[in-house]
């Protein structure tokens, strides 16, 4: 498989991973668009939010809860953050494996 995320998972590829449980692996993206710039990855392959089925509920909600980890960690969890997932070409989603960005650390603005 040549999911860059599953490499990961496998340590397979190299990664600053800030938190990792059973079901979830957390670390710094590559292009960041803010001092806090995390992914949360379910470790099971899941193209994106479209491919989610039952079964993968599990997988879901520990997401959510590694995403409260992972805003605490960065010290944002006060002052709040933005929670990203892209879906297809047109939502610019470069890797088909299910992923949600954790941006703050600023106040941010909706730029399109």
């Amino acid at each position: 498989m040549s999911c860059v995320f599953c490499r990961i998972i496998k340590r397979e590829e190299p990664a600053e991973i800030i938190y990792e449980d059973e079901y979830v692996i957390s670390f710094y993206g590559l292009h960041s668009v803010t001092n806090a710039h995390v992914l949360v990855v379910p470790k099971k392959h899941i193209e994106n939010v479209l491919d989610i089925e039952e079964v993968d509920e599990k997988y879901i909600i520990k997401v959510y809860l590694a995403i409260k980890e992972v805003a605490k960690q960065l010290g944002i969890s006060e002052t709040g953050f933005r929670v990203v997932t892209n879906i297809g070409e047109h939502g610019q989603q470069e890797v088909y494996h299910i992923h949600y960005h954790v941006i703050g650390g600023r106040q941010l603005k909706w730029e399109f």
